[in-house]
This record gives C-alpha cells, sequence and structure tokens, in this order.
C-alpha cells in the first residue's frame, strides 16, 4: 500500500520552494522513516556538505515551558553520544545534568538559573569547554509554533526569525524564549547550519472539519485554525510503532502525550486526523498549570467581570490554571504522594483522568473506531496508576488493561482479549529532530 503522503501529489508554490518526500535510513534503525521537508533553494546542501557531515556532530535544542534539553548524536548515523536538560529554570533548586549515551552521569550540578537567558549561557560556556563537540555542524531547534507558513524543518535565516516573529501572540509562553535561544546559538555558532523543526508539522494534513473553526473565514484567512502541538512526539511515537508493528500502525490509533504539557492524536493511516490542542497549547486537556478546553463564555465571563487584559488572561490560563489551580501544585508524581491525606490533590487527580479519558472517548468517534492506544510523555511512560484510572472507564470500547504488565510498564499493556491494544512508548523528540536534520542533509 501507498504510503499516504506518498500518494499526494507534493506541492510546489513557487520557484524557491520544493517539498521532497525523503527516506532516511539510520544504521541504529531496521526501518523506513518518512519525513516531508522543504528546502529553500538558495541554502542548497551538497553533497560535500553530507561529506563533511560524516565526521561531525548534530545538537538538538529542546526548550520546554521550564526546561532546557540538549542532545548531541552523530550526524550521520543519529547515534546518541550524550543528552542532558537544565530543569525547573527560574527557580532556586533549578539543576543541570548531563548523561552520556549509556545513561551515565557525566555532570551534575544544582545552580539557581534564573531564567532561559541564562540557562542558554550555561549550556554554550559547557560545549565551548569540550573539545570533541568543536566539530558540531548542524544545530537543531524545536519550534512549537511557526503560524500558517511554517511547518516543515527549514533552514534558518534572517528572514524567518523575522517572520516568526509575528507570530508570537501563538504562543507568548513558548516561541520568545525559542527564538532568543535561537539566536544566542547563532552568535556562539556562526556559520553552522541551523534548522528549526516545527512542533506543528505532525498535524499539517488534518481534514477541514477537524482543522477549521467555526467562525468567519476572514479569521482563518490570517491564521486562526488549529494547528495541534506535540508533532514531534507524535511523529516518533508513530515511528517506533512502524517498527514494532507496521499494520497496527496503519490502525485506528490514539497517541496521548501526557506530561505537565499535555495533548492527543487521532491517527489513521499514518496521518493525523484530529488532536486535542487547537490555535494555542492550552486547550484540550486538563494539565498541569493550563486550563484545557473552556467554554468560551469563561473567558468573556473574566473580561467583563474582572477586566481582566489579555496577558492577564494568559497569564492566568497558562500559568495558575489546571491542577495547580485545583491543588496548588501542578506535578503528577507529587500529587500521587499527596492524594492519600489531600483531598484537594485526590480531586486534581481525578479531573486529569476524567478529562483525558473523555478525550480519548472524543477521538475514538472522530476516527469512528479504536485500535491501538499508546501512551507516552513523562507521565504517560512512569505513572501505571495514572493508565490504569484512564483506561477504567474505557471498557466500553473493548479495552482492557493487564495490571501487571500495566505496573510493570511493559510495552504492550493490554490483555491478550482486549480488543484494543494499548502500549507504552517512550518519545524522544531530540532524536526525532536529529533524524530530520539528517534527512533536509542528504536530499542531494
Amino acid at each position: 500500500m501507498e504510503h499516504p503522503v506518498a500518494s499526494r501529489p507534493l506541492p510546489v508554490n513557487d520557484r524557491r520552494q520544493f517539498f521532497y518526500l525523503v527516506r532516511s535510513f539510520s544504521a541504529a534503525m531496521a526501518y523506513t522513516t518518512f519525513a516531508e521537508i522543504r528546502i529553500i533553494s538558495h541554502h542548497n546542501i551538497t553533497g560535500e556538505d553530507m561529506a563533511e557531515q560524516a565526521e561531525n556532530y548534530s545538537l538538538c535544542i529542546n526548550c520546554g515551558s521550564s526546561s532546557l534539553k540538549f542532545s548531541i548524536y552523530r550526524a550521520n548515523t543519529c547515534l546518541l553520544e550524550l543528552s542532558g536538560q537544565i530543569s525547573r529554570i527560574g527557580q532556586e533548586n533549578s539543576g543541570l545534568e548531563i548523561k552520556d549515551a549509556a545513561g551515565q552521569i557525566l555532570e551534575s550540578r544544582s545552580a539557581h538559573y534564573i531564567d532561559f537567558q541564562a540557562a542558554v549561557s550555561e549550556l554554550i560556556t559547557w560545549l565551548s569547554g569540550q573539545k570533541k563537540y568543536h566539530t558540531i555542524n548542524t544545530i537543531a531547534h524545536r519550534l512549537v509554533q511557526g503560524g500558517p507558513d511554517h511547518r516543515e524543518p527549514e533552514i534558518i535565516t534572517d528572514e524567518l526569525l523575522d517572520d516568526l516573529e509575528r507570530y508570537t501572540y501563538l504562543a507568548t509562553n513558548h516561541l520568545p524564549v525559542e527564538l532568543a535561544t535561537i539566536r544566542a546559538f547563532r552568535a556562539a555558532y556562526p556559520g553552522r547550519r541551523q534548522i528549526a523543526c516545527f512542533d506543528t508539522a505532525f498535524h499539517r494534513h488534518m481534514p477541514a472539519i477537524a482543522k477549521n473553526y467555526p467562525l468567519p473565514v476572514t479569521y482563518r484567512e490570517k491564521g486562526l485554525f488549529k494547528y495541534g502541538f506535540h508533532g514531534l512526539s507524535f511523529a516518533y511515537i508513530l515511528e517506533e510503532l512502524i517498527a514494532q508493528d507496521p499494520v497496527a500502525a496503519r490502525q485506528k490509533t490514539i497517541i496521548a502525550h501526557l506530561g505537565n504539557g499535555a495533548s492527543m492524536a487521532a491517527v489513521d493511516q499514518e496521518c493525523s486526523v484530529d488532536t486535542t490542542m487547537g490555535v494555542s497549547p492550552l486547550g484540550g486537556l486538563v494539565m498541569g498549570s493550563r486550563s484545557g478546553d473552556l467554554d468560551p463564555g469563561v473567558l468573556l465571563f473574566l473580561l467583563n467581570q474582572y477586566q481582566m487584559t489579555p496577558a492577564e488572561l494568559e497569564e492566568l490560563l497558562s500559568k495558575h490554571a489546571g491542577l495547580k489551580a485545583i491543588a496548588g501544585v501542578s506535578d503528577v508524581q507529587q500529587l500521587l504522594e499527596m492524594e492519600p491525606e489531600n483531598t484537594q490533590a485526590k480531586e486534581a487527580l481525578a479531573v486529569f483522568c476524567y478529562s483525558a479519558r473523555k478525550h480519548i472517548g472524543s477521538l475514538a468517534a472522530a476516527l469512528e473506531g479504536l485500535e491501538t492506544l499508546v501512551f507516552t510523555g513523562g507521565i504517560g511512560e512512569n505513572a501505571a496508576i495514572i493508565r490504569e484510572r484512564i483506561c477504567k472507564g474505557l471498557r466500553f470500547l473493548g479495552l482492557e488493561l493487564d495490571l501487571q504488565k500495566n505496573t510493570a510498564n511493559e510495552n504492550t499493556i493490554s490483555t491478550a482479549t482486549s480488543r484494543v491494544i494499548v502500549r507504552v512508548i517512550k518519545t524522544d523528540e531530540e532524536l526525532m529532530m536529529a533524524r530530520l536534520v539528517r534527512a533536509a542533509v542528504s536530499i542531494n
């Protein structure tokens, strides 16, 4: 059967933009991966570049809401060299941890990284002291949002950055920090190839009935439609599913990325059919400190009764809502520890599981059935009790959880008789970025 994207004609908007369907091969993987890559013609990547890349490294940068993750890969094989993160940025207990490919800690220290600028500066300083990695040749950056015109991976230019500045209002808690991080790395690594990998790319082929809001078309033409997020994670999980079970990968699947930020994607024939987040990362499931879906009347109430400014409203919905609003704590693991003696923690966890269960039911309806459910993300991969509580209310779909396998965090946690296969797959957004970069470099 044809790949669903390969079966479509590749659009050519003008002479400067071409869309390629790339099959990239990894020495570490025994399967073919697909990535649709846009290359701007005045930035040709030549075969000489690829030969040079053979002895070089790729650095992948992933800015979260309060963390800075990074990984270094061998450029031509995508084999991991090291990974690390600066966590809890802005808090007094923030810290840096770096591990080698085997998971052994190379460096770990606590420090007060007051903001992302301090964290990025620390990472650049550390990298400059690692002689082995002075040959980093390509740097990939995860960008949550690229607006309506930027979805596929793209070489970073001054023009691209200026254009992206126009869309910071679509992700004010993410995009400004990501753009500042890119500029810092461009200053530290002048002349190095840097590539933007957009989190919205996975959902670019969503059907109109799922993508478009029931508002006048004028707003849609200005970029107001459902973008969807966590695309790098969903793309990685889909590739892993293809490797584990190619037949299942083409069936009706829901991927649940559950972390402090959480969203789900309905996938059929390896294409995104619908997703829970919309024009911003605020919608969908109830999250750690984000509200998830709200009746528009709630926003009108807050604007009218409290005269909130747009900035105040966004601050409330993104940093002081969700589980944090219910229990004062946004971390699910901490809430689980508090639950036995704290009714607010119990309520917050119940709301989280209810919200997840409800959205799974909604996406199953959009798919007109469900054959595979995949849990991923920090909560989805590690919190067996949360998976159990979510799945307990999904028996009407024919889903049966094997409690012993679930507790052991096995790859498949459903029973042999379950009509829905339930899997746990660890995501790796940085590796997905490395694969996209390698595919872009190898086009010519």
